[in-house]
């Protein structure tokens, strides 16, 4: 299925790893002008070579920016609409969990965990709304989680945090429509680099980083008996952000092999 992303300008943010380098993969993929950007400037330009080297011809973007920081966004903008005069789709995809109780969550981590997942969203849609007004197929995809939904204990802010941020998706499709459409994605539990670190620290003696995340897939009850892919997301992103999605906004997709317990 043609995807309709052949010549569309879309941004990435938290493009140099994970789902977001993926997404960026495999937009380049599709035809589209990519930007991307975070934080450090090292993993930015890694990513650069490693998206230039398996996409020789494409067109893109590399750039550093804090999407917290307004000013940054903005001048964010500035550099895309120097390079590309526009913008069809926002990934928004910056932010991390944070692993507290909400007996051991501070007031500063509450603090900055709201700022995070909100700020990481608001910051960059007012900054680049003007342009995604401008295009004839403007989408916004959040990467959000299924904590939104389902909260964990063990996770107490990111779980609230993440259920505000469901809500906003949901406020701007509306009040965006018809010009925009926004939609998220809900993540169970996607293979990353914290799980590798995880492995180090917790696997048994001789036990493969492979054997670990089945065996931790099973005790987490995931019925797909695995954790998911970074373009596994991807994907998911590509579609709800592309026009072949036209008719689908203020919606949800949840990429957690089953682990959903909600209707």
């Amino acid at each position: 299925m043609d995807l309709g992303l052949q010549g569309k300008i879309a941004l990435v943010t938290g493009g140099t790893s994970g789902i977001g380098l993926a997404a960026a993969d495999l937009l380049l993929g599709e035809g589209a002008r990519v930007a991307i950007c975070g934080r450090d400037a090292g993993r930015l330009a890694a990513a650069q070579a490693h998206l230039r080297a398996r996409h020789e011809q494409g067109d893109l973007l590399a750039a550093t920016c804090d999407v917290l920081d307004r000013d940054a966004v903005a001048r964010l903008q500035a550099q895309v609409q120097g390079w590309a005069g526009g913008l069809d789709l926002l990934v928004n995809n910056a932010g991390q969990g944070r692993v507290s109780t909400f007996a051991s969550t501070s007031d500063a981590d509450w603090r900055a965990e709201l700022e995070l997942k909100f700020f990481s969203q608001i910051n960059t849609i007012n900054l680049f709304l003007p342009m995604l007004q401008q295009s004839s197929s403007a989408s916004v995809v959040a990467v959000n989680s299924l904590l939104a939904y389902q909260p964990e204990t063990h996770m107490v802010a990111t779980s609230a945090a993440r259920a505000g941020v469901q809500s906003l998706v949901k406020s701007l499709a509306r009040e965006f429509a018809p010009k925009i459409r926004v939609n998220s994605i809900l993540l169970g539990i996607v293979a990353s680099g914290q799980w590798e670190r995880r492995y180090a620290k917790e696997a048994a003696p001789g036990q493969s980083y492979e054997a670990w995340i089945e065996a931790e897939a099973v005790n987490r009850a995931i019925p797909l008996k695995r954790f998911g892919q970074p373009a596994e997301a991807a994907r998911a992103i590509l579609f709800l952000g592309s026009p072949a999605a036209s008719f689908i906004t203020g919606a949800s997709l949840e990429v957690s092999g089953g682990a959903s317990r909600h209707i």
